[in-house]
């Protein structure tokens, strides 16, 4: 029971006792009151009926003294009057019962009146001829006194109800910040932080209200403080101070994490390009201009870089050293490689000619390599460089494209053969679905979601990752129809393979924003809360920004029925994690670059790994560690304090039955 409630009942029963005695007492003074009027009236009608039969107690004139009692009698206010003479002998007698038909008999009953007689001497002179009794009517009395009772009743209950409805209002306004109070704290445990502005004038409850901003506001520095640690470190770590971008660390990290997953080399292909973009003569540009003026330009170089790639959000930039630039586009053909390229060096070109760079033209080259298969970072950069000198010794605006080793074919498919097998996939539903388990790192035993994967299967029964079409799907428009089939397929199968029934998927932003799959997908999420299947839908971190609100509106919408959000390759887009606190994702995964290096307790990765623990619990979500694939990684997480697990050391991905239940 609220403490509204218990007041508001704690001054009812109060004013309740109170009406009560006020009432009994009431009852009590008007029963003294009708009975002492009963007493008077019944000993003055007995006296001036006496004196009035006084003249007719000749004792013969019988019939005249019961004319005169009839008469008074018939009046109704007594009970009984009689008339007896010197012997005791009864000459005139008028009773009648003591009932009353407008009052209830059970009132009577727990009210009793005594009704009061009265007698008087009837003369004759000086001699006594008679007696005369007089006893009034209680039913005269029970309905004064039932009526009083009704009276004194119904103004007590109106005064009771007005003084319940006051006092309500008045504890609702002094109660106000104790309410508001409680809002506070429920949106902290929502890792919200409110602060109310207005404190109240009672003293103890300002003393409260001002304890409860106090905490949020601690909290709230705290979730700051740990924020700002963790994206410093993340900084300085992977990120060019002067450009904003990636450095060779954070391109090394993703590159090798990209192409050393063991689940794509063993069941997809993995294909991309790697570009270099070269500003030529920086050090003269420096010597002529300033290092103010070239750092200028290499500033403005990286935002045309990062413009130029912005419709690709898996891409990764960064910038070496100098003027040295590289661009990764995983997943990409040989087409698209050069729309891109050439796209940003007329770009680049074009904004040396309006004057933004020195006297002299800031020339920009572009060379890359074409692959497809998973390789080095090494390997990658010395055949990109190799591109690179030739787009320098040819002094041409174009990009110059080579294959991985010499003699090999560019590219195995072209952006229309890739989109066949994307359109074939969805028309034959040819996808191939995969589970893997995370796991409690306290307990490996503990499941707590699986994780689905999915591939397109070919006609040589081959498996692409599904990553190698998702571009082309969201480009072509083809992404809402992909999505909504492997959830089907995904639903189609039997829950008793999946324990805990709690599964995750990942899902693009841009099917969210198709009104007829949005509508599809609420309908499903409705029908899975009912089977007892509940879903973790997880977004990668270079999503989430540019599709917030849609993400923000999605979150709200299926924690109502116990599915969560998470997010994916977290720590990858380099950013403010302040979208943390308004997102409010149940879990989020550290992306795989950053684990991939040393976890001793000494190590950047380590601290940086703890400090990202500290930000996420004090918004009470989960840490996951994916990619765990060797016995001493294993062993390495004891000295982190995440909370889940999930790699090949835990379990390969094994393929969900296909068998509907």
């Amino acid at each position: 029971m609220t403490l509204y409630k218990q007041l508001l009942l704690s001054a009812l029963l109060v004013l309740l006792c109170l009406c009560a005695g006020l009432w009994m007492g009431e009852l009590t003074r008007t029963r003294a009151f009708l009975i002492n009027q009963m007493e008077v009236h019944a000993q003055e009608t007995a006296t001036s009926l006496g004196l009035s039969l006084t003249t007719l107690t000749n004792g013969s004139n019988i019939p005249a003294m019961e004319t005169m009692i009839n008469a008074l009698f018939d009046q109704g206010f007594y009970r009984l009057i009689e008339l007896r003479d010197v012997d005791g002998k009864l000459l005139v007698e008028r009773r009648a019962d003591a009932t009353e038909d407008q009052v209830p008999a059970w009132f009577m009953r727990i009210v009793p009146l005594s009704a009061p007689q009265a007698t008087a001497l009837v003369q004759h002179g000086w001699q006594q001829t008679g007696t005369l009794t007089v006893e009034s009517h209680t039913g005269y009395a029970y309905l004064a006194l039932w009526q009083a009772v009704q009276t004194t009743a119904l103004w007590f209950s109106l005064t009771a109800a007005a003084i319940a409805a006051l006092g309500g209002l008045g504890l609702r306004i002094l109660l106000k910040p104790l309410r508001q109070v409680e809002e506070q704290a429920m949106a902290l445990c929502n890792r919200q932080f409110n602060v109310q502005e207005h404190l109240p004038r009672t003293r103890e409850l300002r003393l409260v209200v001002s304890a409860m901003n106090h905490l949020t506001v601690r909290m709230r520095e705290l979730f700051q403080e740990q924020a700002a640690i963790a994206e410093s470190l993340l900084q300085r770590t992977y990120q060019d101070p002067l450009t904003s971008i990636g450095n060779r660390r954070y391109l090394e990290a993703q590159i090798t994490a990209l192409h050393e997953t063991k689940h794509e080399a063993r069941h997809g292909v993995v294909k991309g390009a790697f570009l270099l973009f070269q500003l030529q003569d920086l050090q003269a540009i420096n010597q002529a201009s300033g290092y103010q003026e070239g750092d200028r330009i290499l500033q403005e170089i990286a935002a045309i870089l990062r413009q130029g790639c912005r419709d690709l959000p898996q891409a990764l930039l960064g910038r070496l050293s100098g003027g040295d630039f590289a661009l990764l586009l995983p997943n990409v053909d040989e087409h698209t490689t050069q729309q891109i390229a050439n796209a940003i060096l007329t770009e680049l070109h074009l904004h040396a000619a309006m004057g933004a760079a020195p006297a002299h033209e800031a020339s920009v080259c572009c060379g890359g390599v074409l692959y497809e298969q998973a390789t080095p970072f090494t390997q990658l950069l010395a055949r990109a460089d190799t591109a690179l000198n030739t787009a320098r010794h040819h002094q041409a605006r174009t990009v110059a494209l080579l294959p991985l080793a010499d003699g090999d074919p560019t590219m195995c498919a072209g952006k229309t053969q890739w989109m066949e097998l994307l359109r074939d996939a969805i028309a034959n539903r040819a996808i191939v679905l995969y589970s893997q388990p995370t796991v409690s790192r306290q307990d490996p035993g503990t499941i707590i979601h699986h994780e689905i994967f999915a591939r397109v299967r070919t006609h040589d029964d081959r498996e692409l990752s599904m990553g190698m079409f998702v571009p082309l799907a969201e480009r072509s428009g083809l992404m809402p129809a992909l999505d909504k089939m492997i959830i089907e397929l995904l639903l189609e199968q039997a829950l008793d393979q999946f324990t805990p029934h709690r599964i995750a998927i990942n899902l693009s932003p841009l099917s969210l924003a198709d009104a007829a799959f949005s509508s599809w997908l609420d309908g499903q999420l409705i029908q899975c809360a009912r089977k007892d299947l509940r879903l973790n839908f997880e977004f990668p971190e270079f999503r989430i920004h540019r599709h917030s609100e849609v993400i923000k509106a999605f979150a709200e919408r299926i924690k109502h029925h116990g599915h969560r959000l998470g997010i994916d390759h977290f720590g990858q887009g380099l950013t403010h994690f302040g979208y943390l606190k308004s997102l409010l994702p149940d879990y989020v995964k550290i992306d795989r670059a950053i684990t991939a290096g040393s976890l001793d307790e000494q190590s950047d990765s380590c601290f940086f790994i703890n400090t990202l623990c500290n930000v996420a619990h004090s918004l009470d979500m989960m840490i996951i560690i994916e990619a765990v694939e060797t016995e001493s990684q294993w062993q390495a997480l004891s000295a982190l304090h995440v909370d889940a697990v999930q790699g090949f050391y835990i379990q390969q991905p094994q393929p969900v039955s296909m068998t509907k239940k």
